[in-house]
């Protein structure tokens, strides 16, 4: 199965893609010829993942689901840490026609169950360490009939799993504008969207960012503190390296600075994926090695705008630039990049070549240079849809353009720059956070009346959570009992960093809370 290029320059275009096309042959049959060499190394024990054994465990993972009974187009959750068996399973799962849900790690047990009901996945494999998160579950999902452990080596285990399937090299007859899997993404209310992306999309991001702007090669050795979860680490992790024959780094645990400069000493990567929030971390680190320790060429940041002054810092220290983007679960990776050799600072870039973009004002018309307004994006990696969620499909994806919620300015040569987010959700170390969400935990606390949330910056620049608190009357709260309620209710990152607590709220004569008054220089202060 071969790719054409409708350009052959540098920064191609697009990429042509055959009617019958299956996105994880393609992956693994472009590494043929390198069945000896590394294609993942897990950083917590050293082991490495050929792209031979790739590629025949892969084949036995798909042969092994044909087996169970896995039809193609039936949809099974993955869980899982980012370890070696992770883009096994989840490539095994194409080559069948299966279609894998990538699920946040980070997640609770309410957020689990509605996806699985929502997507109706008939299996879950799920790593050891999180799978007390899905035992409430089990049993209580009508569609979930099969749980597989990774990590584990007993008979419901992923090991085991692959080790009974065939060897076998059958691919699923699979098109190009089939669904291949799907990733969950925040709404402004809170409740996670099913975004399905088709067969194509994985190698088009990998053409057009991949190669086109990052510039990966076969010798490259990469390294994302973004998890594979995510659709910016997925494409960092797997599909780039893997679509010219490099090498990634897997860390399955949390990326803390001691255990990425550990991997980025040990390993050597010449890319290493980030965000913001992680890069401010490892500058303020007083261990953090020396610029010979390590290997880098190009450095990347996605998931929120990257502060000017962290960027020409690690330049200032590592000699490398970081290239600021945005990309979306909607659009899969990134669309708008700095480009090596072009980086500004204090703004993403310029458009992906192969993606167009445009602003475009709340009338509607389009934006001249200066003039704030949303982001729209046309490119050959948009989702299909929303799962079940015909409105918001409809609301998102616009003929051939996607809104991407967050407001921008051009200048005259064409760099963008962030102007913040549409509607009133936030972006804490890359991930939305629905401020919805947090007001409604911090009201189930006893001595709470009303609550809300915006977003604040840091003194790194970067936006964290604060709440605006109303107590009842004759009740009493101290900002670290608040937030240890709302750690103990949902996931860690969406807890408020800052808490005020006020007598009342300012509001609308129909009681709407006015958000904007709080983000005003006297409301936050």
């Amino acid at each position: 199965m071969h790719l054409s290029r409708a350009d052959h320059s540098a920064f191609p275009p697009r990429v042509e893609i055959p009617r019958d096309y299956n996105a994880a042959h393609d992956l693994l049959a472009r590494n043929a010829n390198r069945s000896a060499k590394a294609a993942f190394i897990d950083a917590s024990s050293g082991a490495h993942l050929t792209y031979g054994e790739l590629t025949d465990q892969a084949h036995r993972f798909a042969n092994a689901l044909r087996a169970h009974g896995f039809a193609p187009e039936s949809r099974v959750m993955i869980a899982m840490l980012d370890t070696l068996e992770w883009p096994v399973v989840f490539l095994g799962c194409i080559l069948a026609g299966v279609v894998p849900i990538a699920a946040n790690t980070l997640l609770t047990t309410k957020d689990f169950e509605f996806m699985l009901r929502d997507s109706r996945a008939q299996a879950l494999f799920v790593s050891k360490p999180l799978l007390p998160a899905f035992e409430p579950l089990i049993g209580k999902i009508g569609t979930l009939r099969t749980v597989f452990v990774a990590g584990d080596d007993g008979p419901n285990s992923v090991a085991a799993l692959v080790q009974g399937g065939a060897t076998a090299l059958h691919v699923a007859n699979t098109c190009a504008d089939d669904a291949c899997f799907w990733l969950y993404s925040s709404g402004s209310t809170g409740t996670p969207k099913g975004t399905v992306h088709l067969h194509s999309h994985l190698i088009q991001t990998a053409e057009l960012y991949g190669r086109g702007v990052l510039g990966i090669r076969e010798d490259d050795v990469v390294y994302s503190a973004a998890k594979l979860f995510f659709a910016y680490g997925l494409g960092n992790s797997l599909t780039f390296p893997l679509s010219v024959g490099a090498t990634a780094v897997l860390l399955p645990s949390r990326p803390t600075p001691a255990d990425v400069f550990g991997t980025l000493r040990k390993y050597q990567p010449s890319i290493f994926y980030g965000v913001p929030t992680l890069y401010a971390a490892l500058l303020a680190d007083g261990a953090r090695p020396q610029r010979a320790e390590m290997n880098l060429r190009v450095c990347t940041s996605a998931g929120e705008a990257l502060p000017a002054d962290i960027g020409k810092r690690w330049t200032e220290a590592y000699g490398c630039e970081i290239l600021d983007g945005i990309g979306s679960t909607e659009m899969l990776h990134i669309f708008l990049s700095n480009r090596p050799g072009e980086v500004r600072y204090g703004t993403t870039g310029k458009a992906v070549p192969g993606y167009e973009l445009k602003i475009v004002a709340d009338d509607g018309h389009e934006c001249g240079v200066g003039e704030i307004g949303e982001l729209q994006i046309s490119g050959p990696s948009a989702a299909l849809m929303y799962w079940n969620s015909r409105a918001k499909t409809k609301a998102t994806f616009a003929g051939e353009w996607t809104r991407s919620g967050d407001k921008y300015t051009r200048d005259a040569d064409g760099y963008y720059t962030y102007g913040g987010r549409s509607d009133d959700m936030l972006k804490v170390g890359g991930i939305y956070v629905s401020p919805f969400e947090v007001e409604a935990c911090l009201m189930t606390h006893g001595s709470v009346l009303e609550a809300a949330v915006i977003g604040v910056a840091d003194t790194d620049e970067l936006v964290k959570p604060k709440a605006y608190v109303v107590l009842k009357t004759g009740q009493a709260a101290t900002a670290e009992e608040l937030q240890m309620h709302v750690k103990s209710l949902l996931a860690p990152y969406k807890y408020p960093r800052w808490i005020q607590f006020v007598p009342e709220l300012p509001k609308t004569a129909t009681g709407k809370i006015q958000r904007f008054k709080l983000r005003s220089p006297a409301g936050s202060a």
